[in-house]
């Protein structure tokens, strides 16, 4: 640790332990049991990226969209176990934010707390999105902005009250989407089998491949689909934010990064074989839920409507972590002096309200939006997200590559928690992630987000500049992380 990190307190007063000695106390109410991180780890898994973005996927790569969504899980598995090293190594709220500060310098702990604050604001523009045209399904009178607005204001009152709240609604809103995924994967499965429901004539397996091949619009244009499959996967992350606020890191954390793989499969590779196999790919569309219209094809009572209603909580739950994790980040910058002191501060339920609030008024860009471009809204927000996250998972991985370097030569202890095969597999996911923004340039819709980005990063640099100037102590050892010295 750098003496700048061992001298620091945060913004009650508490100090950091140093690596090894156990969870730092960070001031925050170890509310989340077992129960609930496991819960959180499954939904960051389900969410709107899957429900609705899948229907534009399905639409440009035809069936292939499967192998695209099984590939990509397997890089976030090599992600998520990456971090999971590091959370054992020092389970902090923070993490990302903390570890690449540890381990790459000051100025990326500031940039990636930063922008991983950025993409929980605009994923939550999509979701307040999404759950806005999820209810046109029942009210098609009541306008998208009006449903993202009273969204917005009802979650945001849920993440005032307590952490132990935030985990009990987050606890039931993914098993709601656990259920229910469940379920569609056993009904479309009888329809398959049994042959009953209006669409049981037509559903066959042969419709992963009977209309034009797996690859039905070539291989290049399947691949071009991973900026939106990527975005599917964000929040998976999530449960290491919740480290600072979990009764036991040390079993929780590792059991649910363990049960992802299960996850992707059953979710998302087994959700996605039944859809595809049930409704043809060519009868999807960008801007409708592959789900909702799958059950609407199948002509099964109030079916449609009880899955509208999963893929609305779906959408809400993802709004509720991103308000959790926003509050979370901007305490763990104003701990380092990279934020307004203010946002450090607990209240008496030991939530970062000010935080919170903060960044809900900001997420009301996205009730704007849905005001303004209502059809272009979603796609516009899922593009920054994506660029923001691609961002914090090189981080987390780059910092792993460097944390292991550190841990072979003997500077510091090892984890609880090894990675498999050491950073070789974060060299691969690096590697993956670094292939996927390239290809984000050549997508004319998805090329605002490296606009936004490159904006972003100059924003980053002056206001990098600006903390110097006005407290030269802020960088500490500013040049380099005394662990990999």
């Amino acid at each position: 640790m750098t003496s700048a990190q061992v001298d620091k307190e945060y913004g009650d007063g508490t100090v950091p332990r140093a690596a090894g000695d156990g969870p730092p106390e960070e001031g925050y109410e170890r509310g989340l049991g077992s129960r609930q991180v496991q819960m959180i780890a499954i939904g960051g898994a389900i969410g709107v990226g899957l429900f609705m973005g899948a229907g534009a996927n399905i639409a440009k790569a035809g069936p292939s969209v499967i192998l695209i969504y099984a590939l990509a899980g397997v890089v976030i598995f090599f992600i998520m176990r990456a971090l999971g090293e590091l959370l054992l190594y020092r389970p902090v709220s923070g993490s990302f934010a903390e570890y690449a500060r540890e381990f790459l310098g000051p100025f990326f702990g500031f940039a990636t707390g930063w922008t991983y604050w950025l993409m929980w604001i605009v994923t939550c523009m999509a979701e307040l999105t999404a759950a806005a045209i999820y209810m046109h399904f029942w009210f098609p009178s009541i306008p998208q902005w009006v449903s993202a607005l009273v969204f917005l204001v009802v979650l945001f009152g849920v993440n005032l009250i307590s952490v132990k709240i935030f985990g009990e609604v987050e606890f039931w809103f993914s098993m709601i989407k656990v259920t229910a995924i469940i379920g569609m994967i056993v009904i479309g499965f009888g329809v398959l089998t049994l042959g009953f429901s209006d669409a049981g004539q037509t559903a066959a397996v042969s419709n992963l491949w009977s209309h034009g091949g797996v690859f039905p619009n070539g291989v290049g244009t399947s691949l071009m689909t991973l900026q939106g499959v990527m975005f599917a996967y964000l929040a998976v992350e999530l449960v290491g934010v919740t480290a600072g606020e979990s009764e036991d890191p040390e079993k929780t954390l590792p059991k649910a990064i363990n049960t992802l793989p299960w996850r992707i499969i059953v979710f998302y590779v087994g959700a996605l074989l039944i859809i595809l196999s049930v409704v043809k790919w060519t009868e999807f569309q960008a801007g409708t839920s592959p789900f909702v219209y799958a059950f609407e094809k199948m002509g099964i009572p109030l079916a449609a409507g009880i899955v509208n209603f999963v893929v609305l909580t779906a959408a809400l739950s993802s709004c509720n972590s991103g308000m959790y994790s926003t509050g979370r980040m901007l305490r763990d910058l104003a701990s380092n002096g990279e934020a307004p002191k203010s946002f450090g501060r607990l209240n008496s339920r030991k939530t970062p309200a000010l935080g919170i609030a903060v960044s809900v008024s900001l997420m009301g860009i996205g009730v704007i939006l849905n005001y303004i471009v209502p059809e272009k809204a979603f796609g516009y927000v899922i593009s920054v997200a994506t660029a923001s996250g691609i961002w914090t998972w090189l981080m987390i991985l780059i910092s792993h590559i460097r944390y292991r370097k550190a841990v072979d030569a003997g500077r510091l202890p090892a984890s609880s928690f090894p990675a498999p095969g050491g950073s070789f597999f974060s060299w691969v996911a690096v590697i993956f992630l670094l292939c996927v923004t390239c290809m984000i340039a050549f997508d004319s819709d998805g090329r605002i987000s490296l606009y936004v980005g490159a904006v972003w990063a100059v924003g980053l640099v002056v206001g990098w500049r600006y903390l110097k100037r006005q407290n030269p102590q802020i960088a500490g050892d500013a040049e380099h992380a005394s662990a990999v010295e």
